[in-house]
């Protein structure tokens, strides 16, 4: 059995645009693969998330977000390369009937974005070394989400692996009507500002370490392109080394929002 890892603790304070985060955070002091982080810095992405809901609740303006409502579950999902390799972790640690239905649905979403022409682009994307920009991914986000496909991790409209889900879904919180988002590429959805968004510090954090482009794979090839490059997640850091590069992400998406 192996020992458990010993941690050290830092205590946090971010000055967002609606508040100071307080936060006691913990990593380990050994070395550990970048996907090791993915966790603690979610926690930090709801905790700054959870302080602009309650700005934007004092304003008079509700989440209309909520259980059961999965119509943003038809949107393409960007996910970091960490994220990509966590995922792939989660789901290896599911219980089997639900990890094999869950990989039976994802097999039937890649047949058909294959036959319409998506797959490619969304594996090209996974593997460009080129800096893509949002105005670049807009046309292959409005051709998949015109397909209308539900999100493999969907279960009876319920997200079956909400504990773990990718970052990018936990920020999409909007305060527009509910009806309004049956249809995001018609109607005009306010989505709630996120201080930061923790996919693209992660995607930040792996592009230094790997001296490449900060990219986000599209979900539907997340676990294809962790298998592909699971040696790069062999390389380790201390946890406070990695720390201090998510914050200093973070501080950087923050002096633009101020």
């Amino acid at each position: 059995m192996s020992s458990p890892k010993q941690l050290e603790t830092f205590r946090l304070s971010l000055q967002t645009t609606v508040g100071e985060l307080q936060a006691e955070i913990s990593v380990p002091t050994s070395f550990i693969p970048i996907s090791d982080i993915v966790p603690l810095m979610r926690s930090l992405g709801e905790q700054a998330l959870a302080m602009e809901e309650d700005h934007n609740r004092l304003a008079g303006h509700q989440i209309s977000c909520h259980k059961g409502c999965a119509a943003c579950c038809r949107m393409l999902v960007p996910v970091s390369p960490p994220e990509a390799f966590a995922l792939q972790r989660n789901i290896e640690q599911l219980p089997v009937p639900l990890r094999e239905k869950i990989l039976t649905r994802l097999s039937s979403v890649k047949k058909t974005l294959e036959q319409s022409g998506l797959l490619g682009k969304l594996v090209q994307i996974s593997e460009t070394r080129s800096q893509l920009s949002d105005e670049d991914m807009e046309p292959v986000n409005q051709a998949y989400y015109a397909q209308r496909l539900p999100c493999v991790f969907l279960e009876d409209e319920v997200c079956s692996i909400y504990e773990f889900r990718p970052a990018a879904c936990r920020e999409l919180l909007v305060t527009s009507p509910k009806e309004l988002c049956q249809d995001i590429a018609q109607n005009p959805v306010v989505p709630l500002s996120a201080p930061f968004r923790i996919a693209t510090v992660l995607s930040l954090m792996w592009a230094e370490l790997t001296k490449g482009p900060a990219k986000l794979i599209p979900l539907p090839v997340a676990l294809d392109w962790a298998d592909r490059h699971a040696k790069e997640n062999q390389s380790t850091q201390t946890g406070e080394s990695l720390l201090k590069m998510g914050l200093d992400k973070i501080l950087g998406f923050l002096r633009q929002n101020s």
